[in-house]
């Protein structure tokens, strides 16, 4: 009975052993465990899971215990599944006064707000632009300015250009600047929600705040139809007041969500690769026609804080050679915060991160594809497009390279450190469609989901991750990617433990 016994185990250990990586992949997707982790991430209960609100923190503590339940070794800094995130909360000023000649406006988003009070003659400056400047005289006045630039005016652009505009404006000795967006309802309301409201940030040292100004008052004005634009443009005259009183500051403490799986390879288990997404969302903002308030993030990004659990699944029961770092960010919808804080705070040397296996979510239109950004720019695209095919998807590269997706989430700050860091998504052909109904919207819900097609797409991550991590070659950036210099300099490191906590 005894040797009988023995022979059994051996032949179910040499039987694991001889599972493929695909076999390993549908032993732990199950579709009933994707619904119940999107279901109770997206309830009404956690509120739309802003950032910094008790609600998150209850979202935190599911996912650390799903973690723990897994068997993922903690935050080797802390002994936790938590890094903590200290963040800056600025209140929105409480008295805003802003007029252009004699028109109160009442639509505006602060989208750099600070004390100021000024009133007098103002001047319309085009878009805002350094070759706007040329020959006039701007110092201590308001500058008018439409949204964006010449070729690109919507709100997106216009987000984009805010830095160098209020550079530019800071260097000519601008008082504020007022800029004039044409946007529809929903985009407005969205903006209106992100703005003028309590803004967060990453808290500095005092010591790392040293000389650093971001006093110039920039506000957006609801424009429709370009109508106050095509106005001013030909006005002879121009007054503007802006009147923003102080902004009241607090420290916020938020969670980012951390597990390790160990490889099982002696040489590439010092190699890691990093499965990340993102699990905060909006929060209550404005309703929608049925006067739901809940901003659930069912696809943003519930979804993609579920596929990195089904990867953790599967990687605590069959590791990989290499080893796994997991990371679930905090503050994404805030100004991608929770990686920008861990990047600067790793808990392992970032020189031993080969690769960012980033998840993160708009929605889809297209349930034959998985739109993977930046597919084609490492050289893990092989790995990605044949683990989509052997679960009957197709991977595609981004086909909206105008929304600038890549730079929109959490795999940035990695690549901006050199480490190869693509976004996995549902699939979408155009940035519109079913991706804008529900993005960033109140209908959001669990409920509208396509489980069938989920169960192939986290199918096809978590047999990526697989590849990629059993792959005997390390990938990196293809050559000539924007990232490959600071990838070079990063890995021609020695690895170290890194000095911040």
């Amino acid at each position: 009975m005894r040797i009988y016994s023995t022979l059994v185990a051996v032949f179910c250990l040499c039987s694991i052993f001889a599972q493929t990586d695909i076999e390993k992949t549908k032993e732990t997707i199950s579709k009933s465990n994707i619904e119940g982790h999107i279901y109770f991430l997206a309830d009404d209960l956690l509120k739309g899971r802003a950032t910094g609100t008790p609600e998150l923190k209850i979202a935190a503590s599911y996912l650390a215990n799903a973690f723990r339940g897994y068997g993922l070794k903690p935050n080797p800094k802390t002994g936790t599944y938590y890094q903590e995130v200290k963040l800056k909360s600025v209140s929105a000023p409480s008295e805003v006064n802003i007029q252009i000649n004699d028109t109160k406006i009442t639509d505006y988003a602060l989208i750099n707000p600070a004390q100021i009070s000024v009133e007098g003659d103002a001047i319309f400056l085009n878009y805002g632009l350094s070759q706007d400047y040329s020959g006039k005289s701007v110092s201590g006045k308001v500058i008018v300015v439409k949204a964006g630039g010449p070729d690109t005016k919507d709100a997106r652009a216009a987000f984009g250009l805010r830095s160098e505009k209020q550079k530019i404006a800071k260097e000519h000795g601008v008082a504020a600047i007022i800029e004039l967006l044409d946007t529809d309802a929903n985009m407005w309301g969205f903006i209106d929600h992100n703005f003028n409201e309590a803004r967060l940030m990453v808290a500095e040292d005092e010591e790392d705040n040293k000389g650093k100004d971001n006093s110039m008052v920039h506000i957006w004005v609801l424009d429709t139809a370009g109508a106050m634009a095509k106005e001013l443009e030909t006005s002879t005259t121009l007054k503007a007041k802006v009147s923003l009183n102080e902004e009241q500051e607090k420290t916020v403490l938020s969670q980012n969500v951390i597990g390790i799986v160990e490889g099982t390879d002696p040489k590439l288990k010092e190699e890691y690769i990093i499965y990340s997404a993102h699990y905060d969302h909006v929060g209550i903002g404005t309703p929608d026609e049925t006067g739901d308030t809940i901003y659930n993030g069912a696809r943003d990004n519930a979804i993609g804080t579920t596929t990195v659990l089904s990867m953790a699944e599967n990687l605590a029961k069959y590791p990989t050679k290499r080893s796994a770092l997991f990371i679930l960010f905090t503050g994404e919808e805030k100004g991608l915060l929770g990686s920008e804080y861990y990047v600067e705070n790793p808990v392992l040397p970032l020189n031993q991160m080969v690769y960012c296996f980033n998840s993160d979510n708009g929605g889809y239109n297209d349930i034959s594809l998985a739109t993977i950004i930046g597919l084609t720019r490492t050289t893990a695209e092989k790995n990605i497009t044949t683990a989509a095919t052997t679960f009957g998807l197709k991977a595609i590269e981004d086909p909206a390279k105008e929304q600038g997706l890549f730079d929109r989430s959490d795999n940035v700050n990695f690549a901006k450190k050199g480490i190869p860091a693509p976004t996995f998504s549902l699939g979408f052909s155009s940035f519109d469609g079913d991706v804008t109904k529900y993005y960033h919207r109140p209908g959001d819900e669990a409920d509208t989901l396509d489980y069938d097609y989920l169960f192939k797409f986290f199918s096809a991550y978590v047999l990526a991750g697989r590849q990629i991590g059993n792959d005997p070659t390390t990938p990196t950036w293809v050559a000539g990617d924007k990232y490959e210099a600071a990838s070079k300099a990063l890995y021609e490191k020695t690895p170290e433990v890194p000095m911040k906590n």
